[in-house]
């Protein structure tokens, strides 16, 4: 093994996780996909990795560039934007995709999408005419 193998080596393993790690995180990205409107909260998604709340954490963040907790918000906040698209109230959308209050979820929604729930369904709702030329 030249030097430079090495070095890579040392490199991957420093900041890097382990394959079995990774296969854990990816079951909890997994998991949190398929329960965004479930209450769940970081205890839960890290007992379905098999790890500490702080190590999955450290590990998520590595993996994914970001918390599980904002993993989860955006999610939850690109599913939001497809149900406002469908024509839900804000409110059933945010009791729906289980937010904490009507409140938060505006203000979550508006950060995200630049839009309140209500101006983001009718901009969707907007359509541009068509000129043929």
């Amino acid at each position: 093994m030249t030097f430079y193998e090495q070095q890579v080596l040392s490199i991957r393993k420093q900041h890097f996780p382990q394959a079995y790690q990774v296969r854990r995180i990816v079951k909890a990205k997994r998991f949190i996909d398929s329960n965004l409107s479930a209450p769940i909260n970081l205890s839960v998604i890290a007992h379905e990795a098999s790890l500490s709340k702080f190590h999955f954490i450290r590990l998520f963040r590595k993996c994914y560039g970001r918390t599980p907790h904002q993993y989860r918000t955006e999610q939850r906040l690109i599913k939001a934007r497809e149900l406002v698209k469908s024509g839900l109230s804000t409110t059933e959308i945010c009791y729906a995709l289980n937010f904490s209050s009507i409140t938060t979820f505006i203000g979550l929604f508006k950060k995200y999408t630049g839009f309140t729930p209500t101006a983001y369904a009718q901009k969707s709702n907007f359509e541009e005419p068509s000129f043929d030329i």
